[in-house]
């Protein structure tokens, strides 16, 4: 095992607030609309239960789950359906949650397979972007924290599936042996 250490990007609290405003912003751009959420797994699943509640329009989650990522501590630029939606989202508004943009390849693939299935519109809403990782550009309408090109854990993101379930976003710190 790896040894290491965590400290603390963003805190709880911070997190609370922004995602808060994000809902606000999502219930102002979508009033008397229904708005269907697809998460993106598994890295998605606590931002979009706590955005979820924050949102007063009609809402459904539905789940998808792509992976980019093996083990290790950076993209593979490989990118993988490995389970697709439920419903259909023809003639409806989506939006993508997604955990945290880096490269950008994971939704420059996943971006035109749901456009094909032509939803109302379509936007993409995300707790976390590294824009200096960008390998694609990617459209985001909602973003809630630009970060550092630093490895993060916590609030739903691992390392090799540990520290999904901290309440904060921490940098993680591998130590040398």
């Amino acid at each position: 095992m790896d040894n290491h250490s965590i400290s603390v990007l963003i805190s709880e609290d911070e997190l609370s607030k922004r995602i808060a405003e994000l809902g606000e912003q999502i219930n102002a751009d979508y009033e008397g609309k229904e708005v269907t959420l697809i998460c993106i797994l598994k890295g998605s699943i606590f931002f979009t239960c706590e955005l979820a509640k924050r949102i007063s329009v009609p809402v459904t989650i539905d789940f998808i789950q792509a992976s980019s990522y093996g083990s290790g501590t950076s993209s593979s630029g490989v990118v993988k359906i490995k389970k697709d939606l439920d419903e259909s989202i023809e003639g409806k508004n989506v939006i993508i949650i997604e955990d945290i943009i880096d490269s950008g390849n994971t939704l420059s693939r996943l971006l035109p397979l749901l456009k094909e299935r032509n939803p109302e519109s379509l936007e993409v809403c995300t707790l976390l972007d590294k824009p200096e990782r960008r390998e694609v550009e990617v459209d985001v309408k909602y973003n809630g924290f630009n970060i550092p090109d630093e490895f993060v854990v916590g609030y739903g993101l691992d390392y090799d599936q540990k520290y999904r379930n901290l309440p904060f976003i921490g940098v993680l710190h591998l130590e040398e042996n």
